[in-house]
């Protein structure tokens, strides 16, 4: 396992507007976590609350909502959280395996996996 930083964009669900930020890649992240001003900026609404776990292992509600991600040209609908002001980008695994990447943590970057579905 690793952690690591990636420049990812972050987009509204039909792709049209889009923010570049950095994010923290950390391996064991499930979903993908955006600071709530940067959603609300880029037209992402939330569209439902869900229990999520910490790292710390409590469980929260967040609200959730419908975005878009893209990293090294690949792009992808995704689930975000909607996360605190003062956290850090994270990106987690649902959104890697949409854009069909996994990441390297030894030379920390992101590398095209071949999709398990077809």
């Amino acid at each position: 396992m690793g952690t690591f930083r990636v420049k990812v964009e972050i987009g509204d669900p039909q792709g049209q507007r889009w923010e570049a930020i950095e994010a923290l890649m950390d391996t064991g992240a499930s979903f993908t976590v955006i600071p709530a001003s940067i959603l609300r900026r880029l037209g992402v609404a939330p569209r439902e609350r869900w229990p999520v776990e910490l790292a710390d292992g409590r469980q929260v509600e967040k609200e959730i909502g419908d975005a878009r991600v893209r990293v090294d040209g690949r792009t992808a609908p995704t689930l975000v959280v909607f996360g605190d002001e003062a956290a850090e980008p994270l990106l987690g695994a649902h959104s890697l395996q949409a854009l069909l990447l996994a990441p390297d943590p030894v030379n920390h970057r992101l590398i095209p996996v071949p999709g398990l579905l077809k």
